[in-house]
C-alpha cells in the first residue's frame, strides 16, 4: 500500500481556485452591495465602508492590470 495517510497529502486538490475573471466579477458584486449602503450609514460604518470600497477596487484594478 503506497498511498499516503490523510494527514500527509497535500491539500491544494481542495482548494476552489478562481480565475482572474471569476474573482474580479465577485469583489464588483460586492462592490454594487456595498455602495447603496453608503447613503444609509452613520458617520463610523461609512468611513469603514468606504475604506473597504477602496481596496474592492484597487483589488478589481490589479486584476485588471494583469
Amino acid at each position: 500500500m503506497s498511498r499516503r495517510p490523510e494527514s500527509e497529502r497535500s491539500d491544494w486538490t481542495d482548494l476552489d481556485l478562481l480565475t482572474r475573471e471569476e474573482a474580479a466579477g465577485r469583489l464588483q458584486e460586492e462592490i454594487a452591495d456595498i455602495e447603496p449602503r453608503l447613503g444609509d450609514a452613520d458617520p463610523g460604518e461609512r468611513e469603514l465602508l468606504q475604506t473597504r470600497l477602496h481596496a474592492l477596487r484597487e483589488a478589481v484594478d490589479e486584476l485588471a492590470a494583469s
